[in-house]
């Protein structure tokens, strides 16, 4: 089928003949970099972006791309789709037998289809709301279906679209970032910069403009509002006063729209802080201390979103994954990378500054679970009827402030305890000795701990400080070390 760009003619084609079967919606103007017409090649194979769908679900929309790859007769069909900020490349195959029924299907369920072991990473109701250019099959608009997406360890994503209950549509497909695909064609980089996107905002009347193409939450800068857009610009927009931030005062301590050139799990490149989040752990005692930590929300126009957590052990960086981690509870493996079970707590989002991909929720939680190898972090967040893997390394806050440029008088305010040590032997010998004299400290105050509540810790090393939280950690059984990462389905 195909949609006429001029007047969004729904057409048909039956071996040589075409005829209107509807028309289309009218397509959200998201400013996605992707269009129609642009090339690119995946594994060797050219391909060219012939079509779109635009899908709808509660928390916003998200795109997939028909790329139709060289061959001829024989051409291959495969689908982009936006996932968690990034990008998957996945081909359709017929379904195999037997499928779990939909209503059997769960988040985190385990199970084996045609032998190989996946998870189940989110169940959603979505619909497709527009369509553009050509497509392999005719989509129904507006009725709503089930998509069930699925990861296993060998980072690969599955998707179950039971749009057609007695034909399933199955496809398999990896992550991919843009930068991968070699693509030409793509829109102006000037057009990341939504300006036709500013809208009043619904709490104030302040101008905001949408600078992401992918913004499902943008937070106004005169009177904190958050403003939910997943659902498009116009008409009433759903807003939220925020409470006053607990931690830091509210203030960044990376600005927003800083940039700077990080190595998060590869090349060099240049990310920009475009999001600011305050999280709390959710104490199962109300009377324990509450932990808070941040996340900067960093964008890169090939790469897609990743995280820097600025957490109570120091800073560590994060990006969605595509699969997910072999094994649960106290351990898990992946990439050939064992890593063991830290903290599972309960979090929420506090306050929050500038644009999210994802729809930001009052009062909304989350269940974590950290792990660790060595520097490397894995984080399992569940929200709702999803499961996001996110994927790490703790990071020296020296590096950090030498990337963004930060002055003296901020460097000092990010630095924590426990930071990766990077240095020659002198250093090393220097944190020996104070590791020694703190222990000594700790052993003697820890003796008083119970009645002082801790207080005298916090006197003498910060509330930060690995002695104060270890003394704190001491009549509770949960923590939080950072890594991890909130997102929405697409």
């Amino acid at each position: 089928m195909a949609v006429c760009s001029f007047c969004r003619s729904t057409l048909a084609r039956e071996g040589q003949a075409l005829r209107r079967i509807g028309q289309s919606a009218e397509l959200f103007d998201d400013h996605s970099p992707l269009q129609l017409g642009v090339a690119g090649r995946w594994q060797g194979a050219a391909f060219t972006l012939v079509g779109r769908l635009q899908m709808r679900y509660a928390q916003g929309s998200w795109n997939e791309w028909h790329a139709l790859f060289d061959g001829g007769d024989t051409a291959r069909s495969a689908w982009l789709s936006e996932d968690n900020g990034r990008y998957v490349m996945a081909f359709g195959a017929p379904a195999p037998s037997p499928l779990p029924h939909v209503e059997d299907l769960r988040v985190g369920l385990a199970f084996t289809i045609d032998g190989r072991s996946w998870q189940v990473a989110s169940v959603t109701r979505a619909s497709v709301a527009a369509a553009q250019g050509e497509l392999p099959f005719a989509p129904q608009l507006e009725r709503e279906f089930t998509v069930v997406d699925l990861r296993n360890a060998q980072d690969e994503v599955a998707t179950l679209d039971f749009a057609d209950p007695a034909r399933v549509h199955w496809s398999v497909g990896r992550g991919v970032a843009l930068s991968e695909l070699s693509l030409s064609g793509l829109r102006d980089a000037s057009e990341k910069t939504l300006g036709a996107r500013g809208l009043p905002c619904p709490s104030c009347g302040t101008a905001i403009e949408l600078k992401l193409a992918t913004t499902k939450s943008i937070v106004c800068h005169q009177c904190r509002a958050v403003v939910d857009v997943s659902q498009g610009v116009g008409g009433d927009l759903a807003h939220y006063a925020q409470d006053t931030p607990q931690a830091a005062g509210g203030e960044p301590q990376l600005p927003l729209g800083a940039t700077a050139s990080l190595a998060l799990g590869g090349p060099p490149k240049l990310w920009q802080v475009v999001g600011y989040a305050e999280r709390c752990e959710i104490a199962e005692d109300p009377e324990d201390e509450q932990v808070f930590w941040r996340e900067y929300l960093l964008y890169n126009r090939n790469e897609g979103f990743a995280f820097l957590v600025d957490a109570e052990d120091g800073w560590s960086w994060a990006v969605p994954i595509t699969g997910t981690p072999q094994g649960s509870g106290d351990s898990v493996r992946w990439r050939n990378d064992n890593y063991r079970k830290l903290y599972s707590y309960a979090g929420a989002i506090t306050y929050v500054l500038g644009e999210f991909y994802w729809k930001l929720e009052r009062g909304q939680r989350t269940n974590n679970i950290d792990y660790a190898s060595g520097k490397k972090r894995l984080n399992r967040e569940q929200s709702g009827d999803e499961v996001t893997w996110s994927a790490g390394q703790a990071i020296d806050a020296d590096v950090i402030a030498a990337a963004f440029k930060l002055p003296e008088a901020r460097r000092a305010a990010i630095q924590r305890d426990a930071s990766p040590v990077i240095g020659g032997a002198s250093s090393v010998v220097k944190s020996m000795i104070l590791g020694v004299v703190a222990l000594v400290i700790l052993v003697v105050m820890l003796k008083d701990c119970s009645r002082s509540n801790c207080d005298e810790l916090r006197a003498t090393f910060g509330e930060a400080s690995n002695e104060y939280r270890q003394c704190v950690r001491s009549g509770s059984s949960t923590g939080r070390v950072g890594g991890g990462s909130f997102g929405g389905h697409k």
